[in-house]
């Protein structure tokens, strides 16, 4: 834990918030003695998702155990492990790759992941998106989500985004988008939302360069952490690899849990 002091989960963010009612789900701050709580509901399902936690265990399940205490289902993932009484797994704990942005971020690389980014930065140029970027993104990495088969948040909850919180990230050739990344800003954090890449940019080594400018660019405008997502070295080492060449640390998350009041 004492790796990522200071880190905020976006699903705990006002950001997230606010796109979440925007689609329609109700949004409430629970108040439960060590801060406030977001909990998305639909129907008769509250889900809160990365709950950051600090005390003892037992403190800590009473906390998600609270949660409960409406006429609904619960679905809790803390950011720390917790287990005990009324806390039923669901899914198996997962590690998230967060990178802090501090200090020189390429002296933190691994020697290969560094080697490979000086070798594809000459020629390459990059741009800041727009909102043209951002309907190709969304287009492209929805095929890619259909040919790979992973699950991810909806078009429409990507265009709730406050605009003000996206960075977006683009490479064209022949003034068309042929790799292109989204971050979601929220205070001092950063998450990496979406990205493509097409043949051509993975050849041309497009993918770390543009991750590793907008690290950069992050870190001048004053975020300390960014949030690579998940890490899974058995289903995707070669992606797990990638992620973890950046100087980003593993952090453990709780499994989600079925909550009983």
């Amino acid at each position: 834990m004492s790796d990522h002091v200071g880190f905020e989960p976006f699903q705990q963010s006002a950001v997230y918030a606010d796109a979440a009612r925007a689609c329609g789900a109700r949004v409430r701050w629970l108040e439960m003695g060590t801060g406030r709580i977001l909990a998305v509901e639909r129907g008769r399902l509250r889900l809160v998702l990365r709950v950051a936690q600090t005390g003892p265990l037992a403190d800590r399940r009473r906390v998600i155990r609270g949660l409960a205490r409406w006429p609904g289902i619960t679905v809790v993932t803390p950011e720390t492990p917790v287990a005990g009484f009324g806390l039923i797994p669901l899914i198996t704990p997962v590690h998230h790759a967060i990178w802090p942005l501090s200090g020189d971020l390429r002296a933190g690389m691994a020697g290969k992941w560094r080697n490979r980014l000086v070798a594809a930065e000459p020629g390459l140029r990059l741009q800041r998106g727009d909102a043209g970027t951002l309907d190709r993104l969304l287009e492209r990495e929805a095929a890619q989500r259909r040919d790979r088969g992973y699950r991810a948040l909806p078009a429409g909850f990507v265009r709730a985004l406050d605009p003000v919180c996206l960075r977006l990230w683009d490479w064209r050739q022949g003034g068309q988008t042929a790799a292109a990344m989204a971050f979601v800003v929220q205070g001092g954090c950063a998450t990496y939302h979406m990205g493509w890449t097409s043949d051509a940019g993975r050849a041309a080594g497009v993918h770390a360069v543009m991750l590793t400018r907008a690290a950069e660019a992050l870190q001048v405008e004053g975020v300390r952490w960014l949030d690579l997502g998940s890490v899974n070295t058995e289903a995707s080492p070669g992606l797990a690899r990638f992620k973890l060449g950046t100087g980003a640390r593993l952090k453990r998350l709780g499994a989600t849990l079925l909550v009983l009041p």
